[in-house]
């Protein structure tokens, strides 16, 4: 038995991960939508194809993702690539792939050459406009 997926419920889950509300996502689709409309076509098992890559522009999430994804599936991959783990391994990587405290020494270098650069503009500013004065 093939199981459909639910378009409609694909674009509320989208949009609450998001923490899109309903207004917000009508007032982004324009003037003809309302929240009662996107509550309306949230109950919709299927979507037109045009209306789902308006909605895909809007949460920038690609139009696959509405017609593709299903809860249940997910939940099972999950389930089972939890249950293969034994003696108390985790799949499950508490450690950060990247080094927080690297990140923000990094953008703190990147604030530095920037400020740096705006004081080197800024003196070539003065300059002309010295230049400018004397003549």
């Amino acid at each position: 038995m093939e199981q459909k997926i639910h378009q409609g419920r694909n674009v509320k889950r989208f949009r609450e991960m998001l923490n899109i509300k309903q207004e917000a996502l009508a007032c982004d689709l324009g003037e003809d939508w309302n929240q009662k409309k996107i509550s309306v076509l949230e109950q919709k098992d299927v979507i037109e194809e045009s209306l789902l890559k308006q909605i895909s522009a809007v949460l920038k999430i690609p139009v696959e993702a509405f017609q593709s994804f299903d809860e249940e599936q997910a939940i099972n991959i999950i389930s089972n690539t939890f249950s293969d783990f034994k003696d108390g391994a985790s799949a499950i990587n508490l450690h950060p792939v990247f080094n927080p405290i690297q990140e923000v020494l990094k953008l703190h270098e990147e604030k530095i050459a920037l400020y740096e650069r705006m004081l080197k503009e800024k003196d070539e500013m003065m300059t002309r406009l010295e230049k400018l004065i004397t003549k």
